[in-house]
């Protein structure tokens, strides 16, 4: 073989290793890594751009795609210990022309975290407030979605800034009583009986005890290696702390049923979203949700767990468009009449 061949080969075949070397080895010794380079990849496929907004001393992080248009803007507020980049699967079902917001919540992410916040279901909706203000999003009406710990924030939203948003989606909302105990209050009960609450079931800090918390989450079962497992658990331990400190401050007496206390406010047309297997909060919140709050859709997702947005992402990306076309159509109607 020619030698100028042979080099070329070698050089061609060196920088085809390059790239897969760097793969093997950031998902063997650094996979905390490889997942931030997974969401960042997916978050230029989807076209997401990411912002920061500023309200005196206070920096929220934020991605949107989109511009505000003839339909209704749509922020999205996160569950606790999550991110953003959590509705990238949802993202993906949304059309591109829709205008999109998903905002780290306070203290989570690229939001800044301070001692002195109040973490509380009431300060949290307050703080995203700021953040509405802050992009101008309340110059229109925006439809709101929460999931969990956002659902909770986004009902309280509702009810206290119901100016400012035109619709609203609760996906497993916290926030509410039930008649039945989910598997996670049970655990929870037995941790605080045995003087354990330290091992709070949602806040891994080995890759079995993340193991347990998607089981606990999902209905589905996703077969994650134990290097992602690993990588999972090292993006979250240094935050673990703060994770601690905030779910003490929402499930306190001020906050545990704050959605449940303020759904009466709640006059705008809602959604709700819950998978009927969830084992963090239990479905019946649905029902103490629709006898209470006027034009309430409910949507139960069979063999689906609490991470709704995770396991059925098409599902819910269709039923939020559908219920958004139905109040756009009665609109019409209105107008028409």
């Amino acid at each position: 073989m020619d030698l100028d061949l042979l080099n070329m080969f070698v050089i061609a075949g060196g920088t085809l290793a390059i790239p897969i070397l760097a793969f093997v080895a950031s998902f063997l010794l650094w996979p905390s890594a490889l997942i931030r380079i997974y969401y960042w990849y997916w978050r230029r496929a989807l076209g997401m751009q990411v912002r920061y907004a500023n309200y005196d001393d206070y920096q929220f992080c934020y991605s949107y795609r989109g511009r505000p248009g003839y339909r209704p803007s749509i922020l999205m507020l996160h569950g606790f210990s999550a991110h953003k980049d959590m509705w990238l699967s949802i993202v993906k079902f949304l059309p591109k022309n829709l205008h999109l917001v998903c905002v780290d919540m306070p203290g989570h992410e690229g939001t800044t975290r301070s001692d002195l916040d109040d973490y509380s279901i009431n300060g949290q909706a307050k703080r995203i407030h700021q953040f509405v203000e802050c992009i101008k999003l309340n110059r229109r009406p925006f439809h709101l979605v929460g999931t969990s710990m956002g659902g909770n924030v986004a009902g309280v939203y509702a009810a206290q800034y119901p100016e400012d948003i035109c619709s609203l989606t609760l996906i497993c909302p916290a926030g509410l009583p039930s008649t039945t105990d989910s598997k996670f209050i049970k655990q929870l009960r037995e941790l605080q009986e045995s003087k354990r609450i330290d091992r709070i079931p949602l806040i891994p800090s080995t890759p079995e005890e993340m193991a347990d918390m998607l089981k606990l989450c999902s209905y589905v079962r996703f077969k994650v290696p134990q290097q992602i497992l690993q990588g999972l658990v090292d993006v979250r331990i240094p935050h673990n702390e703060f994770y601690r400190k905030l779910f003490l401050e929402i499930v306190d007496e001020k906050s545990r049923h704050c959605l449940h206390e303020n759904m009466s406010k709640i006059k705008a047309p809602t959604q709700v979203i819950w998978g009927k297997q969830d084992q963090v909060l239990d479905v019946s919140g649905a029902s103490v949700l629709a006898s209470t709050i006027p034009n309430c859709h409910v949507y139960i997702l069979e063999n689906c767990g609490h991470s709704v947005v995770v396991e059925r992402p098409r599902k819910t990306a269709n039923l939020i468009l559908e219920f958004l076309a139905l109040l756009h159509s009665i609109e019409n109607n209105k107008k028409q009449a």
